[in-house]
């Protein structure tokens, strides 16, 4: 069925070119298509040749648009497009382009020199609970109060205990939020805190730093890293494109 579906340009990211170029076999797909660009003056839109259809949002998908978009990254700054933009032909992307020029063009100045750094911390598993015993000794208490009781004498004190620990968790969670972002914040100019996911994650966050900024934000994060690195684990990206910050929305029936 797939053979019959009109081809079209699945189009990645926006960058400044003027020349054409490719970036290998990358296409989205697994068809092997070539990642090549559209050029209109001075920027090029990066595509690869895909059929017009709806790409469902799975983990291989994304990861091959992402994967795209950072091959294309290694030499130019990028302006990613969002996932799924199919446009019907080549004469349609430089259309887009001509239209948007201006646009573009400026976003593609304000992004220069700029990365998106992410960082994930979580608590480690055996140290949380531990942690909050120490710390809440009204918790701590009503534990080894009812520690040899038999259980089901104690099912309204465990599930109080619990609702403890997590209103505890929380309060934790949100002290060591502040500290890591309110050391880091300053030396971005955007950040975008995103939702956390799992009760032991503290911080799901991404940064726009500047690239003379960057080594010293390495160097703050390290320094969290060493200050809380026997209670939560720092999971640091650096350099990923700036899907945090720009992520185009190009409906291509209006051009």
């Amino acid at each position: 069925m797939e053979a019959s579906l009109k081809e079209g340009k699945y189009t990645y990211c926006i960058i400044k070119s003027s020349q054409s170029q490719s970036f290998g076999s990358l296409g989205i797909g697994g068809r092997g298509d070539e990642l090549y660009t559209i050029c209109f003056n001075d920027i090029a839109a990066v595509v690869s040749n895909s059929p017009i259809k709806r790409y469902p949002v799975s983990r291989e998908n994304m990861l091959a648009h992402e994967k795209a978009i950072e091959e294309v990254m290694k030499e130019h700054t990028v302006l990613p497009v969002r996932f799924c933009t199919i446009a019907e032909d080549e004469a349609k992307v430089k259309r887009i382009l001509e239209k948007e020029y201006d646009k573009f063009k400026n976003l593609l100045k304000g992004i220069q020199g700029k990365r998106e750094l992410g960082l994930k911390v979580v608590f480690k598993e055996d140290v949380m609970y531990k942690d909050i015993l120490e710390k809440y000794e009204d918790i701590k208490v009503l534990k080894e109060k009812i520690a040899t009781l038999p259980s089901e004498k104690t099912y309204f004190q465990r599930m109080e205990i619990g609702k403890m620990v997590e209103a505890a968790l929380e309060k934790e969670k949100e002290i060591y939020k502040e500290d890591i972002l309110e050391t880091l914040s300053p030396l971005a100019l955007e950040v975008k805190t995103n939702n956390t996911y799992g009760e032991r994650m503290i911080v799901n966050a991404a940064f726009l730093v500047e690239k003379h900024k960057e080594a010293e934000f390495d160097q703050r994060v390290q320094e969290h890293g060493e200050k809380y690195g026997d209670k939560m684990k720092f999971k640091y990206v650096g350099t990923l494109p700036p899907f945090n910050f720009i992520n185009l929305t190009i409906n291509v029936e209006e051009y």
